[in-house]
C-alpha cells in the first residue's frame, strides 16, 4: 500500500463572503496498492483542481476525502472498509462543526463491489470505478443531493477529459512522474480480478502520451516510468495509424529533451517478444535512457501450476524472455512476483519456484500468499490451509532476501548514476535512484536534487545503499548522461 499527499501543507479556508470568490475546498487523497492507483490519484487532483479544491495532508482538514482502492488481494479490501471507518468518524467530527464532509470511494473495490460499500459502510457519499474519474466534478455535484455510484465503462476516453497537471503541480511530485500508457487486462489469468475491475486491454495514442511526458520534462521532470495493468501490451496508434509496440513508443520518449531515465511497469512474460515486433527488447539494447532494471512478474516456477493459473506460458518460456534480454544488456537486473499457496500447489511445484530464484538471481521480488477474489476461477478450487501457504511464504522470502542481500552487496566498490529525489533523513544528506531503484544516499546540498550524478557505493544496508559523489563521472556514465540531457 502506498499513501498519496501531493501538498505538504494545509490551505486554510475562511468564510465565502458574499458575491465574492468562492474560498477553496481541501481534498484529501488516500491511495491503495499499485503504481496505476497512485497515478489516478494524482489525476484526479488535477480535475477537481478547477472545481476549486486544494490538497491537505491531513483527513480531519478535508472537506472532500477520496479512498482510491486496490482489489487484488483480500487484506487490501478489508481494510478499505476499516480506512471507511475511520474517515466517517472525521465526518461526523466535522457535521459537529456545522462543515460538511464528502466521503468517496474510487477504484478497483469500488469496481467490484458498488451497492456493496453503500450497504457495508454508513457515510459513503459517492462509489465510482477507475474508468469515471474523469466525471468526478459532475458526481460530486449529484452526490450533493445523495449518494451516487458509477462504475459503468464508458465508451469515451477518459483521458480525453482529464485536466492537465499545473507545472507548480508537477514540480510538487518531484523529478520521478508515473504516466499510464495501458489499461485493462484480456490475459485472465485465473487468480486476477482485474479484467473485472479495469476491463479490456486499451492503450493511449502515441501522440498524447508523448504529449503528456514533454509536459512533464517542461516542468521539470527526468524520469517517466510507463505503466499498465499489462504495460508491454501496448498497441496505442500511432501518427500513420497503425499501432506502435512498446518499444517504438520508447523511443519517442527517449528523443523529449530532459527526460534521461525511462522505465515501464508491470509487464508480462508473452509481451516482452512477438513473432512479428522485437523492438522492445531491441530498445534494451539501444535506449541508454531505459534503465537496466526490470520488474516482470512470473508467479511460479512450476509448470502445473502456471498452466492451473492460466499464465500461457511456461518456465521455460520465461528464461527464454530473460536469457535474451541479458544477452542485449548484460547488466539488467529483474524482480518479480511470486504467488505460494495457490490451489493445488504441491511441495514439488513450490521447490520449482525456489529453484527459479536461485537460477534468475532476482535483485528483489514481491511475494504473496494466495488469497480467493470472488468471481475468480481459482476461488471455486480447492484451498490450501492457511498454515501450508504461511509457510512456504515465509521460506520464498528468505529465499529473495538472500539474493537480493547478494546483488546490493556486489554494488559495494562500484560507480554509477544517481538521480537525486529528495533531502535524506539528516542534514546535509539527499537520497536518489540507482539505476536498479535502490535508494542511495550521500552528503550533498540539497541544490543538487533534479540532477544525474556519478556515485560510488561505500556501504550497502538492508534497503539501501550510501556512497560518496563521483568528481569526474566514468565515461560511459557520461555518455548515458549527455544522451538523456
Amino acid at each position: 500500500m502506498s499513501e498519496l499527499v501531493e501538498v505538504k501543507g494545509k490551505t486554510k479556508t475562511t468564510p465565502t463572503a458574499r458575491n465574492g470568490p468562492a474560498a477553496p475546498r481541501r481534498l484529501y487523497v488516500k491511495s491503495f496498492g499499485c503504481q496505476m492507483n497512485v497515478y489516478d490519484s494524482q489525476r484526479m487532483a488535477d480535475t477537481l483542481g478547477p472545481e476549486g479544491f486544494v490538497e491537505t495532508t491531513a483527513p480531519d482538514d478535508a472537506d472532500l476525502i477520496i479512498l482510491n482502492t486496490c482489489h487484488i488481494r483480500e487484506k487490501a479490501a478489508e481494510k478499505v472498509y476499516s480506512e471507511i471507518g475511520r474517515m466517517r468518524a472525521f465526518k461526523q467530527q466535522a457535521a459537529r462543526q456545522g462543515r460538511r464532509v464528502m466521503l468517496a470511494v474510487a477504484g478497483c473495490v469500488a469496481q467490484a463491489e458498488g451497492e456493496e460499500i453503500l450497504r457495508r459502510a454508513r457515510g459513503v457519499d459517492l462509489v465510482f470505478g477507475p474508468q469515471s474519474y474523469h466525471r468526478l466534478p459532475q458526481l460530486l455535484r449529484r452526490a450533493e443531493h445523495g449518494a451516487v455510484i458509477d462504475t459503468e465503462f464508458p465508451v469515451e476516453d477518459k483521458f480525453d477529459h482529464l485536466a492537465a497537471p499545473s507545472a507548480a503541480a508537477t514540480r510538487r511530485r518531484g523529478v520521478s512522474a508515473f504516466v499510464t500508457v495501458q489499461e485493462g487486462c484480456d490475459k485472465f489469468c485465473t487468480f486476477c480480478v482485474v479484467p473485472y475491475t479495469r476491463g479490456v486491454e486499451v492503450s493511449r495514442p502515441v501522440a498524447k502520451v508523448v504529449a503528456e511526458a514533454a509536459r512533464l520534462a517542461e516542468a521539470g521532470v527526468r524520469e517517466i516510468t510507463l505503466i499498465g495493468q499489462n504495460v508491454n501490451a501496448y498497441h496505442g496508434e500511432d501518427s500513420d495509424g497503425r499501432p506502435s509496440s512498446l518499444g517504438r513508443l520508447l523511443h519517442r520518449l527517449a528523443a523529449i529533451p530532459g527526460i534521461a531515465r525511462l522505465r515501464y511497469t508491470t509487464s508480462h512474460p508473452r509481451d516482452m517478444v512477438s513473432d512479428a515486433d522485437d523492438s522492445l527488447i531491441a530498445a534494451h539494447r539501444d535506449l541508454p535512457q531505459l534503465m537496466p532494471q526490470l520488474h516482470l512478474p512470473v508467479q511460479s516456477g512450476s509448470d502445473r501450476i502456471l498452466a492451473a493459473m492460466n499464465r500461457r506460458h511456461s518456465r521455460a518460456d520465461y528464461l527464454k524472455v530473460i536469457e535474451r534480454l541479458r544477452a542485449v544488456r548484460p547488466d539488467i537486473a529483474f524482480t518479480s512476483d511470486f504467488i505460494v499457496g495457490f490451489p493445488g500447489e504441491s511441495e514439488e511445484d513450490f521447490a520449482d519456484t525456489l529453484r527459479l530464484v536461485a537460477e534468475v538471481g532476482y535483485a528483489g521480488a514481491f511475494s504473496f500468499k494466495y488469497s480467493p477474489r470472488p468471481g475468480t476461477p481459482a476461488a471455486d478450487m480447492p484451498q490450501l490451509p492457511e498454515d501450508v501457504k504461511h509457510e512456504r511464504l515465509q521460506r520464498l522470502q528468505r529465499e529473495i532476501d538472500r539474493h537480493q542481500v547478494a546483488f546490493n552487496a556486489r554494488c559495494r566498490g562500484r560507480s554509477f548514476e544517481v538521480l537525486f529525489e529528495r533531502p535524506g533523513r539528516y542534514p546535509g544528506q539527499i537520497v536518489g535512484r540507482s539505476p536498479y531503484l535502490q535508494p542511495v544516499q550521500v552528503q550533498a546540498p540539497a541544490a543538487m536534487i533534479g540532477e544525474i550524478r556519478a556515485v560510488t557505493v561505500t556501504e550497502v544496508a538492508a534497503n539501501s545503499l550510501f556512497g560518496d559523489l563521483v568528481a569526474t563521472a566514468p565515461p560511459h556514465a557520461a555518455a548515458a548522461a549527455s544522451a538523456g540531457a
